[in-house]
């Protein structure tokens, strides 16, 4: 612990945070949108004008969707077989609904994010219920057939109990899908004690957008892909006309059709968080967190209850994320309240600065 400013190895965070990052204000709004590091900035430069001068990097560019696939899938503690990469968080999601039975009940948590819900939603034939987000494990019924929710909720920071959610639909025999979006680059997370796994690489990850996952069980959760075009193949090349008479033996025969070059740079992305360590970026952003709540709680405003989350949320004080950003700190408004997000190239200073001008208002 860094003794001056109260957080767990500052000075070296703070030397990282040069190296890969050069944000022009006090950035503090990851969970919308993370920074790209520098190198990967230079890989996708590199491959844009690569293309405008005729020579894509199409080989090189498949190339970095299986790095990323094996970076996700070690972050996420499963084989890279079990993974599938695509774009859309929401299209993963819809593929799963597509997946239930008539008449299949689906457990999600109050205010969770749309794109999560909506796809079973849209599914009239589904009964879609809605419970509390902490009582979500003893809603789980004998007739639950999945249980969707977002690890870490992005309105306010709130961190599911996805050991008991787990739990409990197992002994109903129902299944999970987690979203790791808000969670996955500072949360630690095992992949393999849930069904499925879906998360976008463009806020923690680091990652441009574009990039999204889905990890799949073994037996690839009895899925249709109903989305596969040619990459599904397993034999792409050789896949390219007519029907795909042979789809990829793995999760790749969920794969969308890549953004080329949003993956050229997740694979520097990834690398850099998995580099790092997910348990030392927790300890870093756990501590910025706390030290904001806790100055929070000296200026009289009380945060939302989310305890070891790197997500803060204030209520009531939604208003001011336009004026703060206005002023070099960008923030969100998000349910109403003040949603501060903390990551790797943050820094005590940072959170000081954001208490100064809460104080000022």
């Amino acid at each position: 612990m860094d003794g001056q400013n109260g957080t767990p190895h500052s000075g070296w965070m703070e030397s990282l945070a040069r190296a890969h990052f050069s944000p022009e204000t006090t950035y503090l709004n990851t969970a919308s949108t993370g920074l790209v590091p520098a190198r990967a900035v230079t890989a996708m430069t590199s491959a844009v004008e690569a293309a405008a001068i005729g020579r894509p990097v199409v080989g090189e560019g498949f190339a970095a969707v299986e790095d990323a696939r094996g970076s996700f899938a070690r972050l996420v503690g499963v084989p890279a077989r079990q993974v599938a990469a695509g774009g859309s968080a929401a299209v993963y999601c819809g593929l799963i609904a597509q997946s239930l039975p008539t008449g299949a009940e689906v457990l999600v948590a109050e205010g969770d994010f749309a794109s999560l819900v909506n796809p079973f939603h849209v599914r009239r034939d589904l009964h879609l219920r809605t419970a509390p987000l902490e009582k979500l494990a003893t809603e789980v019924r004998p007739d639950t057939a999945l249980v969707a929710v977002s690890a870490v909720q992005s309105a306010d920071g709130r961190i599911a109990d996805l050991d008991g959610i787990g739990a409990a639909a197992r002994a109903h025999g129902a299944r999970t899908l987690i979203d790791v979006s808000q969670a996955l680059g500072w949360l630690p997370y095992d992949a393999s004690a849930h069904d499925f796994t879906v998360g976008v690489g463009f806020k923690w990850l680091l990652c441009p957008r574009g990039v999204a996952f889905l990890a799949v069980p073994e037996d690839l959760g009895g899925l249709t892909p109903v989305f596969a075009g040619w990459v599904a193949g397993e034999e792409p090349w050789n896949s390219c006309y007519g029907p795909v008479e042979r789809l990829a033996e793995s999760a790749r025969r969920f794969d969308e059709s890549p953004s080329l070059f949003s993956y050229v740079a997740a694979g520097d992305s990834l690398a850099l968080i998995e580099e790092l360590g997910v348990e030392r970026i927790h300890g870093h952003n756990r501590a910025l967190a706390d030290r904001f709540r806790a100055g929070l709680d000296a200026l009289g405003h009380r945060a939302v209850p989310a305890e070891g989350s790197a997500i803060v949320a204030v209520p009531g004080l939604g208003h001011a994320a336009e004026r703060l950003t206005d002023e070099g700190m960008p923030v969100s408004d998000r349910a109403g309240n003040l949603r501060a997000a903390f990551h790797l190239y943050n820094t005590s200073a940072d959170v000081d600065r954001l208490l100064e001008a809460l104080a000022r208002c």
